[in-house]
């Protein structure tokens, strides 16, 4: 049995976008520049957006030059699910004091806005796909386990990495050492 052109044809897209991907990923980890020993994003980071569950796009440009916590998570993944609450929580606390805060749903679109109407959040979210499993791999999560949250400064060199649910410690030392107050 042979599969159609078009199936074949799927599959092969398919997998150049996951090598596309890969491959920036990997160009923007090898290429990042030293700032005083803090690794630092380029401008191949800089340059991704993602569509939003309600429409449009975050662009991760716009978020440039205040800190910023990258929370990657799934709609099936129990522990995202559970930290969610915290870092709506922190968002609506400090936003107003520098900070932003960002969740990238590795997961399908539709799973998404169903489970954002049920239980919504007032940080934005984007819809990363297939795209975010190569992207947190290339930010340092080599497992690419869920879930997985990237701290960046006002510069934007990461200062902090976690794997696994967040607890309220873990924001509240990444609020006091990044934006006093």
């Amino acid at each position: 049995m042979t599969s159609s052109p078009t199936r074949r044809g799927m599959l092969y897209a398919g997998v150049a976008a996951a090598a596309a991907a890969a491959g920036l990923g990997g160009a923007w980890w090898k290429e990042r520049s030293d700032a005083g020993g803090k690794e630092m994003l380029d401008a191949a980071f800089w340059g991704q957006s993602f569509e939003r569950p309600e429409g449009g796009d975050l662009v991760l440009s716009s978020l440039r030059g205040k800190p910023l916590l990258l929370n990657f998570w799934a709609t099936w993944c129990p522990p995202c699910v559970e930290e969610m609450p915290m870092i709506d929580a922190f968002f609506r606390q400090h936003g107003a004091n520098g900070w932003q805060v960002i969740g990238l749903a590795i997961d399908q679109p539709s799973a998404v806005r169903k489970f954002l109407l049920r239980t919504p959040v007032t940080y934005p979210t984007g819809l990363a796909g297939l795209q975010g499993t190569e992207l947190v791999k290339n930010l340092g999560n080599t497992g690419g386990g869920l879930p997985f949250t990237l701290v960046l400064n006002s510069e934007g060199a990461v200062a902090a990495r976690k794997m696994g649910k967040l607890e309220a410690t873990d924001l509240e030392t990444w609020r006091r050492e990044l934006v006093h107050g």
